[in-house]
């Protein structure tokens, strides 16, 4: 298992991020560390990081990462739809920044034992927190087939979804399906191949993994706190990695920036909502190609930034 990571755009996003080097930075997925570690080594010994992620085990690793940094950073298990509780809780209400990288660790992948991995077999779980509700194997076992076709086609757009929702029901009549290889075979047994790097369950691993973790409803929620707490001229950097995250993020990025929610032909505004964002990014920056050789997990992802009025 990795201790470590590199952190996706990690120079885009101190660019982007720090406009105060005295400032508090708030990182809502802390992941491994890698994103904090290199604010921490950005900013000066005056400033301040409130780390969360919702894993616990990566949470453990990050602290030890961090070590060097302890008397500056104040690291917390939880969900980042409570962000504005958990800065309470340090005397904190307003920051200088705020970064979500919303791609999982490579160390979640290669631990079989977490159930991510399309190639590594082990118990069809999912979850960030273990701790928290029932393993994906249990939704598997017990969703109709419409239920699960919709899965897979609201949260992966995946476009065989009841294709592969009618083999699951019918292949677990004789056993439960609880492995990952178990589901990626089911899987490839009735999807064809487009590409010889993709397997044909990824977007099914995909749809069940933001399902069991509530990821869109938690983005949208999370976004919406984080701008609230951002100081002005804050800076809020998203890293999304799949068209789901990303119109989120650019949808709610312009929602914030343009206020006004009257219907167009109304010749006064009565809504009274003011724009709050102003976005930096009209277009995603991606990674460069160096990146990508170094990292290819990183070629899929965007990122969109936006400071606060």
């Amino acid at each position: 298992m990795r201790s470590k990571h590199i952190p996706v755009m990690g120079n885009e996003v101190l660019e982007f991020l720090i406009t105060e080097s005295g400032g508090i930075y708030l990182d809502c997925t802390l992941g491994l560390g890698g994103h904090a570690c290199k604010i921490l080594n950005a900013i000066s010994p005056h400033g301040r990081l409130v780390g969360i992620d919702i894993d616990p085990n990566a949470l453990e690793i990050a602290k030890r990462n961090l070590v060097p940094y302890e008397n500056r950073t104040c690291l917390i298990h939880g969900n980042f739809t409570y962000l504005d509780q958990i800065l309470s809780q340090f005397g904190v209400s307003q920051v200088d920044g705020v970064l979500m990288d919303l791609g999982f660790s490579s160390y979640q992948i290669e631990d079989p034992a977490r159930g991510f991995s399309i190639r590594r077999s082990g118990p069809l779980d999912m979850r960030f927190n273990q701790a928290d509700g029932n393993p994906v194997s249990k939704d598997l076992d017990e969703k109709s087939r419409d239920e699960l076709a919709k899965i897979f086609h609201e949260f992966g757009e995946e476009r065989f979804s009841r294709k592969i929702a009618d083999k699951i029901v019918e292949v677990r009549k004789n056993a439960p399906i609880s492995t990952t290889t178990q589901l990626a075979e089911i899987v490839e047994s009735v999807v064809p191949r487009l590409s010889q790097g993709i397997h044909p369950a990824t977007r099914v691993f995909q749809s069940l993994r933001i399902y069991k973790n509530n990821e869109l409803t938690n983005l949208q929620i999370g976004i919406e706190k984080a701008v609230s707490v951002l100081k002005s001229r804050g800076r809020i950097c998203i890293i999304s990695f799949h068209s789901l995250e990303d119109r989120i993020v650019k949808r709610i990025y312009r929602s914030m920036e343009r206020g006004c929610i009257c219907p167009p032909k109304t010749p006064v505004c009565i809504c009274g909502k003011k724009p709050l964002l102003r976005v930096i990014t009209r277009s995603p920056l991606v990674p460069k190609d160096e990146e990508i050789k170094v990292n290819p997990r990183s070629r899929s992802a965007k990122l969109r930034v936006a400071e606060r009025l």
